[in-house]
């Protein structure tokens, strides 16, 4: 396995690859990694001959106050977990290279940019397709592979890739979670004992979800009231939002006729936590 740090060297690399008719599979992460990540790692594994994995705390996706400086990182740890895996290469850039001094170019996916984790963090989602738009340039994979656990950039990216022409494949792969349910995230590590156990009540609110859908309820909002009867039981726990929208569009269902996403934010202590489900 070879860490790349310079973007001129990983374009070499992806190209040459490239010329050796080898297919790329691509999995772009903060670093911080768990099973989620080596789940999408594992499944590029599968599917392709060289496998790559970006490690790059994305400061165009932090707004003002949020944990960028606080974000966890140790490359140490991270390159074991990859090494382990069977990954080729691990590309690791710096900010300087990635936003050099002059830089002035974004990119944005309208309307659905703007509702759920994009209201509440304005901003964010512009950060993440501008970065995923430049990793897709460098690296040049065949397939990305990302997690349902981040729902909504999961479609983002996909309309964004559609919308733009990419030549590649976008894999939304199922979230992980630990053994209590639990959604796994970089964050969690940030949750005291008790915070911990108070954010089960995220699974345990959307399995309730599934369970009056599945026993017939059809109005949305019915079945949102339910939910925050739930999470509001915990007193450390404050909802950002909970909502019922249809799976390409974002926009909120006016009845639970189809597949749709139940998808909800909330802060527990200082820290914010996100978790869906799709529901038929």
């Amino acid at each position: 396995m070879k860490i790349i740090r310079s973007i001129k060297e990983m374009v070499k690399f992806s190209q040459d690859n490239r010329r050796k008719a080898k297919s790329i599979g691509f999995v772009p992460t903060m670093g911080a990694l768990h099973q989620g990540h080596l789940s999408l790692i594992r499944q590029a594994r599968k599917e392709n001959d060289i496998v790559v994995v970006s490690i790059f705390v994305n400061p165009a996706q932090f707004s003002p106050g949020e944990d960028f400086r606080q974000y966890p990182r140790d490359l140490k740890r991270d390159a074991g977990l990859c090494r382990q895996e069977g990954v080729d290469y691990i590309f690791y850039p710096d900010a300087g290279q990635m936003y050099p001094a002059g830089y002035r170019t974004y990119v944005t996916v309208d309307k659905l940019s703007d509702v759920l984790c994009g209201k509440s963090r304005p901003g964010h989602f512009k950060g993440v397709a501008t970065v995923v738009t430049k990793l897709f340039n460098i690296v040049n994979p065949d397939a990305a592979y990302f997690g349902q656990k981040d729902a909504q950039q999961a479609i983002i990216i996909k309309r964004m890739a559609s919308d733009l022409n990419m030549p590649l494949k976008i894999k939304v792969m199922p979230t992980v979670r630990a053994k209590d349910g639990l959604a796994l995230s970089s964050r969690n590590v940030y949750l005291g004992k008790q915070e911990r156990k108070d954010a089960l009540v995220l699974c345990g609110a959307l399995k309730a979800a599934a369970h009056l859908v599945k026993a017939g309820a059809r109005d949305p909002a019915k079945v949102i009231k339910k939910i925050r009867q739930i999470i509001r039981a915990k007193k450390a726990v404050k909802i950002d939002y909970i909502s019922i929208v249809d799976l390409d569009k974002l926009e909120p269902v006016k009845r639970i006729s189809v597949s749709c996403l139940l998808v909800l934010a909330v802060r527990v202590g200082k820290t914010r936590l996100i978790d869906n489900v799709v529901i038929k």
